[in-house]
């Protein structure tokens, strides 16, 4: 464990250092090159990257207003979804589920989804009937066919 620990200041001052010189690399180029340097470090400094530049956000609402078409729709997850989230908007349930399905691992949309679901969730009432209790596996199994449709949605708008 002795060892261990210089070991890792050692790694700690070499990556410091490393950045310092990338830094001080930099400011020379720019120095030396002027605007120039920015086509040494940014790949496509020329391209039409600012005309582009909202292009991501009408996709977004291309897959929100897909989203809303197949909430308002009467497949059975959809009808269920809306059971759950019946005090929100299918424009704000679209948005949220584009924001779950923006994560990057299929677990992580998954239990974003089913925290959305969990969430709306009333607490329960002890005079209430068993067959009203939400069951969070049964949320965890609507989560999953909600991803399984959405993601398909999204591919088929992707082509």
């Amino acid at each position: 464990m002795i060892n261990k620990v210089p070991t890792d200041r050692q790694q700690r001052l070499t990556s410091f250092l490393q950045a310092v010189e990338a830094a001080q690399e930099l400011q020379d180029n720019i120095l030396r090159y002027g605007l120039a340097a920015a086509d040494l470090y940014c790949e496509d400094v020329d391209s039409d990257w600012l005309e582009r530049w909202g292009d991501d956000e009408e996709e977004d609402k291309i897959f929100v207003g897909s989203f809303i078409s197949f909430l308002s729709s009467n497949d059975s997850v959809a009808l269920q979804v809306r059971r759950q989230l019946k005090d929100k908007s299918l424009q704000d349930i679209a948005a949220q589920l584009e924001t779950c399905l923006s994560l990057t691992e299929e677990q992580e949309r998954i239990f974003a989804v089913k925290s959305l679901l969990v969430d709306n969730v009333a607490p329960r009432d002890r005079s209430a009937d068993v067959g009203d209790d939400v069951d969070e596996v049964d949320l965890l199994d609507l989560a999953e066919e909600l991803v399984e449709k959405l993601g398909g949605i999204v591919s088929d708008n992707s082509l």
